[in-house]
């Protein structure tokens, strides 16, 4: 399987690619198509999807990695 992980800035991950997304107990969780919307505010009531929540509670998050702290 090969997947690419793009974060969004104050946005959800977006997963691309030959992939399964499974629960902490190894159950498949259905995804429809080979792109999925991943939630990163933690609001989502499609968890572990996105479903646009983010922008209502003001969710912030960089699109790049967070620079290390000096």
């Amino acid at each position: 399987m090969s997947a690419t992980v793009t974060p969004y800035e104050d946005g959800p991950l977006l997963l691309r690619g030959d992939f399964e997304i499974v629960t902490p107990d190894g159950d498949r969780i259905e995804q429809e198509g080979a792109t999925v919307a991943l939630c990163r505010c933690g609001k989502s009531r499609r968890k572990p999807f996105c479903d646009g929540t983010h922008k209502l509670v003001g969710f912030t998050a960089p699109a790049d990695r967070e620079k290390p702290l000096s």
